[in-house]
């Protein structure tokens, strides 16, 4: 029996990762974590019995111990119920799905606890790469990807030396606008931009998928992961979202994951690596999609592609800057507060005006992080 923890339960890889506990009675789940949803964490609570569960504020807490008074479980709430679940003993691994930088402190605890990591916190590694990465060494823990691109190199890399990696192609769907001129994107409105082709994913990272910003984030994400410089890792747009991402080696061969559009399967695969478990649901059927076709992100148009490089190139406390404006930009696109170029446009002011801090600690990435907050709040009246 695998005893897990979810942070982030009740959003999209939340939910999904509970789908596969369902259809593997090895897994058990120990303690979930979720943000305000207290009508779902309960309908998971009472079917899953996880000894612990935490909610991120006081009263949302309350009102779920009353809930499930008839229940032996323990309701914690805040950051500090998320770093006593991130150390539970008996957790042997922490999916981190939870969204945002506030999934950092709870990651670092559990590495430092011995717990993999099932990484679908993508921020983690953007801001704080440099920490968590030398952590896990330290403490022989495993970052096991839960992203499908990251899934998909992880995946290409079985077997193969580290040092023979030429370049690392991440996919991208290019998203519901690909094609689109900025002329067409100035009158974008949120429904627009929350209809993503090929995937099921929340509201704030279908945004990011269609501002090409996500797969920035993916780029300083990989960095980390692999080990590999920048200008070994290229962005391929991919509209059928069949081929995860590759792994071009010194010699030509170029090693893919393909799959259909289903986070279930790297979902599974980081929790049984180095398992393959049978899982239902559609295969791939190559005489259905008939071809598959690559094409260059066009940069121009999304910015928010090479401002995400530029960041990684800077370093330092720079991505916290690149993430942390994106965070309050989609924020208030999605409140209709500002126009959707306006996204990068804020990401890059941001960017100009910060001074790098050289090896950021914790602290200096959440105060950036904060700084960048309130950088975009005066900018952003009414």
């Amino acid at each position: 029996m695998k005893k897990i923890a979810i942070l982030g339960s009740t959003g999209s890889i939340g939910t999904q990762t509970l789908e596969v506990v369902r259809s593997n009675p090895e897994l058990e789940v120990t303690a979930l974590a979720a943000g305000g949803n207290v009508r779902k964490m309960e309908e998971q609570i009472r079917e899953f019995k996880p000894c612990a569960a935490c909610m991120w504020t006081k009263e949302a807490a309350c009102d779920l111990k009353n809930r499930v008074a008839d229940m032996d479980i323990k309701i914690l709430w805040g950051m500090e119920g998320l770093l006593e679940i991130a150390v539970l003993p008996q957790v042997q691994v922490l999916v981190t799905a939870i969204v945002g930088m506030i999934g950092i402190r709870p990651t670092i605890a559990a590495i430092e606890s011995g717990k993999n990591i099932a990484l679908a916190n993508k921020e983690t590694l953007v801001t704080a790469g440099h920490i968590i990465m030398p952590l896990a060494k330290k403490h022989n823990v495993s970052i096991l990807p839960v992203d499908s691109e990251h899934s998909a190199v992880f995946q290409s890399l079985n077997g193969e030396r580290a040092d023979r990696i030429e370049k690392i192609l991440l996919t991208a769907s290019g998203g519901p606008f690909r094609g689109k001129t900025r002329k067409e994107l100035e009158s974008v409105q949120v429904e627009d931009a929350l209809k993503h082709p090929n995937w099921a994913m929340g509201r704030k990272i279908t945004i990011d998928s269609s501002t090409l910003v996500n797969k920035g984030l993916e780029v300083m994400e990989a960095k980390w992961l692999f080990g590999v410089e920048l200008n070994r890792i290229q962005v391929v747009v991919h509209p059928q979202s069949i081929i995860h991402s590759m792994v071009e080696y010194a010699d030509g061969a170029v090693m893919a994951q393909l799959g259909t559009p289903d986070m279930k399967l790297p979902i599974q695969y980081a929790l049984f690596y180095p398992d393959r478990r049978p899982m239902n649901g559609k295969k791939v059927n190559f005489f259905e999609i008939g071809s598959l076709t690559f094409e260059k992100p066009d940069t121009e148009t999304f910015t928010g592609l090479g401002l995400a490089y530029r960041a990684a190139e800077l370093g330092g406390s720079m991505p916290a800057v690149y993430n942390a404006a994106n965070e309050k930009a989609v924020e208030l696109f999605l409140e209709r507060r500002i126009a959707y170029l306006q996204i990068p446009e804020l990401i890059e002011e941001s960017m100009e005006q910060h001074g790098v801090i050289e090896n950021p600690s914790v602290d200096d990435i959440l105060n950036t992080q904060k700084q960048v907050y309130e950088y975009i709040a005066g900018r952003v009246k009414g």
